[in-house]
Order: C-alpha cells, then sequence, then structure tokens
C-alpha cells in the first residue's frame, strides 16, 4: 500500500458551487396540544445543533394530526409526545400506530407528560416502545438539551446501521453481477456508498483508475471512473471526466504526478499503483474531518477496487483473446474453402439473435455466439478436390463432404471446454434436417439439439445470400421465400418464425459484416 503524504492543503475549491452542501436539518416533531409547550420548546433549542446539523420543528396538536403528519414523512428523527389530548391516551396510541402499523422503529419517541398518574412510567416503558420518559415539570432547559442529544445521537446510530445494511444489500446483489468491468462500476459505487455510511459522514466521493497497456491496451492511458455517489453518478455513464469539478482534476492530477495519495481534515485522495502499473486513485470530501481509522479503511476500498478491476481487465482480455481465436480458426475453414471470412462472423451473430429470441440466458447467447463459427472446423478433413468443386458433387463426392460433420465433432469434443464442446454438438448436427432427411444421423425435430437448429437456419441463410464456388448469390428476398418454403422441413418453424420476426436485426447485421 502506498503511503499517504500529509498536505498542508489541498487545491481551494474553484466556486462556491464546489463548497460542501450545508447539511439537512434533524427533522424533530412536537405532538401536543398546548400551544405554549410548542412556542417554549422550540425557543429553548432555537440554537441548537448536533454533528453539524441545526433542527427543524414540525408541528402537531393532535394525535390524529400526527397520524396524518407522520403518513408522508419518513426523516423524523425525534417525536416530543404529549400523552393525554384528544383523549386520555392520544399519544400512546400514536406510539402504538409508529411501531405497528407505520413499522417505523429508527424514530425516537420520547414521551411527555404532565398527568404522570394517567400514565405510570413503568407500565408505559414495559408496554409501548418509547425511548424515554419525561413529566413536563421536569424539563429545564439543561435537561431538554441531554434529551435532544441522546435521541438524536442514538437515531444517527440507527440510521448509520440501516444505511450500511442497504448498502451492503445492494452490494451483495451486485456481486452477482460483476462479472466484467461494466459491472465492477456498479458494484464499486454500492460499496462506495456503503464505506461513506459506515464512516458515519457525509461525502462526495469517486473511484478512478488509468490503465496500463499490460492490462488492456484498448483504454491505455485514460482516468476512466470505476466508482461514484450521487454528485458524480453521471460519470459512470460518461466516460469523458474532463468536465470534473477543477479542485477534482488538480487533486487527481497531483496525486498522478506524485504517486502517492493526500489528506487533510476534509479530504482525501488515496493513490494506488498494482503490480502491472495500473493507477487507482480514490477522491473524498467529507463534511466532519476523517480520522486515521478511517483514512485506513479508504486505502484498503481503493487498493480492492483496483485489484479486483484488474482481474477482470486481464480475464475479458482472455474472453477477447479466445473469441479471436475461434474467429481466426472459423475463417481459416472457410479461406480454404474458398469462401468469405465475413461468413463465419455472420453465422455467429444471427445465431446469437435466434438464441435470445429464443429465450436463452444471456451467458447461453454468449456461447452460442462464440461457438457457432466452428460449424464447419471439420473441413480441414475434407480433401480440396471435393471442398472446392465448381460443379455438384457426385455420390462418392458427397459422401465425403458429408464426413466434416463427423470430423468436426471429433475434433472439438476432445476438450472438455464448453464453447468446444457447445461447438462440437453444432458441429454434429448443423445438417440435421428438422423432417429427419438431414446427416449424418437422421434426427427428427426437437432430437436435434436447439444450438443445431439455430445454426442449421443461420447457415444456410448467410450460404443463400453469398457466392460459393458452385453458385452465385442469390437474392436476399430469394433466400427468405426458400426458408419459408422449408420451414417444417428442413428448419423449426419456430427458428423461422422468430428470424421473420426480427428481419430488421438480422439487416443489421449484414451491415456491420459485409463480405470484403
Amino acid at each position: 500500500m502506498t503511503d499517504l503524504v500529509f498536505a498542508d492543503e489541498l487545491p481551494a475549491p474553484g466556486s462556491d458551487e464546489t463548497a460542501p452542501k450545508p447539511l439537512e436539518p434533524w427533522v424533530v416533531m412536537i405532538v401536543d396540544d398546548d400551544v405554549a409547550v410548542h412556542q417554549v420548546t422550540q425557543l429553548v433549542m432555537a440554537d441548537f445543533e448536533f454533528s453539524g446539523r441545526r433542527l427543524q420543528f414540525l408541528d402537531a396538536y393532535s394525535g390524529v394530526e400526527a397520524r396524518e403528519l407522520l403518513k408522508s414523512r419518513n426523516d423524523v428523527a425525534l417525536i416530543l409526545l404529549d400523552v393525554v389530548m384528544e383523549s386520555e391516551h392520544a399519544g400512546l396510541d400514536v406510539a402504538r400506530y409508529i411501531r405497528d402499523e407505520l413499522k417505523n422503529n429508527h424514530v425516537r419517541i420520547v414521551l411527555r407528560t404532565g398527568q404522570p398518574g394517567q400514565a405510570p412510567e413503568e407500565h408505559v416503558i414495559k408496554t409501548y416502545d418509547i425511548n424515554d420518559y419525561k413529566e413536563k415539570t421536569e424539563l429545564t432547559k439543561r435537561k431538554l438539551i441531554t434529551v435532544f442529544y441522546a435521541a438524536l445521537r442514538s437515531y444517527r446510530d440507527i440510521m448509520i446501521i440501516e444505511q450500511s445494511r442497504q448498502a451492503l444489500r445492494r452490494s451483495i446483489d451486485a456481486i452477482t453481477r460483476v462479472y466484467d468491468s461494466q459491472n465492477l462500476r456498479r458494484f464499486a459505487s454500492a460499496v462506495l456508498e456503503q464505506v461513506t455510511h459506515l464512516l458515519g459522514m457525509d461525502a462526495r466521493a469517486l473511484c478512478a483508475s488509468r490503465v496500463s497497456a499490460y492490462a488492456a491496451s484498448n483504454c491505455e492511458g485514460h482516468l476512466k471512473v470505476l466508482a461514484a455517489t450521487a454528485d458524480y453518478s453521471r460519470l459512470l455513464v460518461d466516460d469523458e471526466i474532463s468536465n470534473l469539478p477543477p479542485e477534482v482534476k488538480t487533486a487527481l492530477d497531483r496525486a498522478l504526478i506524485d504517486q502517492c495519495g493526500y489528506f487533510d481534515a476534509h479530504h482525501f485522495i488515496g493513490y494506488y499503483r498494482s503490480s502491472t502499473d495500473n493507477e487507482t486513485l480514490l477522491y473524498m470530501q467529507f463534511s466532519d474531518p476523517v480520522d486515521a481509522q478511517a483514512r485506513e479503511l479508504l486505502e484498503i476500498f481503493c487498493a480492492n477496487v483496483a485489484i479486483t478491476y484488474e482481474s477482470l481487465l486481464l480475464r475479458e482480455e482472455i474472453q477477447e483473446t479466445q473469441r479471436s481465436t475461434v474467429f481466426i480458426l472459423g475463417e481459416a475453414v472457410e479461406r480454404r474453402s474458398k469462401e468469405t471470412g465475413a461468413h463465419v462472423r455472420r453465422v455467429g451473430e444471427i445465431s446469437a439473435l435466434l438464441a435470445e429470441t429464443s429465450g436463452m440466458r444471456a451467458a447461453d447467447v454468449e456461447f452460442m455466439r462464440q461457438a457457432s463459427p466452428l460449424h464447419d472446423v471439420g473441413k480441414i478433413g475434407i480433401p480440396d478436390r471435393v471442398l472446392n468443386k465448381p460443379g455438384k458433387l457426385d455420390a462418392e463426392e458427397w459422401e465425403i463432404m458429408q464426413t466434416h460433420a463427423r470430423i468436426g465433432f471429433e475434433l472439438l469434443s476432445k476438450s472438455d471446454k464448453r464453447i468446444l464442446q457447445l461447438g462440437a454438438i453444432i458441429a454434429h448436427e448443423h445438417h440435421e434436417r428438422w423432417d429427419g432427411a438431414g446427416y449424418p444421423r437422421g434426427l427428427i425435430g426437437d432430437q436435434i439439439n436447439i444450438a443445431g437448429r439455430i445454426v442449421a437456419l443461420a447457415d444456410v441463410l448467410d450460404a443463400l445470400v453469398s457466392g460459393r464456388c458452385y453458385k452465385e448469390a442469390w437474392e436476399f428476398d430469394a433466400a427468405l421465400a426458400y426458408i419459408t418454403e422449408q420451414s417444417g422441413k428442413q428448419f423449426d418453424p419456430d427458428l423461422v418464425k422468430q428470424l421473420f420476426d426480427n428481419l430488421e436485426a438480422v439487416h443489421e447485421i449484414y451491415r456491420r459484416y459485409p463480405d470484403a
């Protein structure tokens, strides 16, 4: 972990707009039918402040009025609740309503009574979920201030726990979706929110990374936001971070140049450099001073996000290399048969489209995209005289050509990798027909794996509209007419319907991957 360097001062905010916003006040509700009680309480507590936050009072003069107010407010921290109002137990009814009906266990309830004999303290404390019981005669200014400190401190701590619990829930939920660097950004943001809640402070924060060429050349040298609190959440969508507030940009640039972190009473700029030279920065601006324990937690967060991000980038690089290898292999086979390399890419994309419309899971759709280009890999074992014959094959040559399905299956099934296992199924079954007249095994209908049925349709469509050594390219409409005629014969009729329902997406695939 990189040591932090104490900074006498950090860059001053560029304008008032970047200064910390005033903290929201504590909301206190007074429920009492005596107007004077409201007035005296607010007068006595007018200058009260706790944790940098002032007070905001809400007034209710009956139990009914209190209920109506509480229906629309979930931000009340403290309720000073009279017992006797429109009835002898109106306040107790309100307390029960808050806990039992509103299910609000956060607000602190202090019962105040001028007639303690009607609501004995022991009975009330035992029966009702309240937090304090005071006789009005004993609430001097000093004791009232003590009540406010105790109640608000308790409410603050409860809300910190609740916010941390919610943030932890979001984080745990996000963990299940962290399978790429984009999802890491959502996960890291949820954790960053949790960190600020655990610290018990309001903070504006963002975490950014600059990636080295070793980890991912496609974003080399660019500073990219990996996590952000609400103030900077737009940066998770917009990769261009030149619009950062000047003091934030200056602080990040300084950390990158000096290759170390800085902090003062209200700012933290963490810096972490990984073993592969990726640099990750964490900027946080706090309303309250941060202590050494908070800084240690923030450094751990910064380092772990950096390591996770680097691991995901490396995995994505490996996956992209795998995809590229599959395409290169498929294209090499197609080039040997003097067909266009774009054929395998289009078959992959059309197959993925049909897999998605068939209701496959996102992961399985991606497997179809990667495995389907291997459908004709068995042609590697077909002699050139057969593979590239310009005219119609004779019976012997056709028998040889048909062996490419078995050859492809035997080549790919030797691997235990899921993509190659799926590729083996596709290679073996993409020449089977819905009516059972296909090869090599004469499977019929649902006996053919859905992957084989999908690629059978995608492969024939693209073969028809592409030029081959033995034929000219067909017009797209003519190819569609053939597929319509063969629905229920050569092709799964449900897949044919899905193809026609998504023709615009199919045309887009052809626009993206034209023949060279």
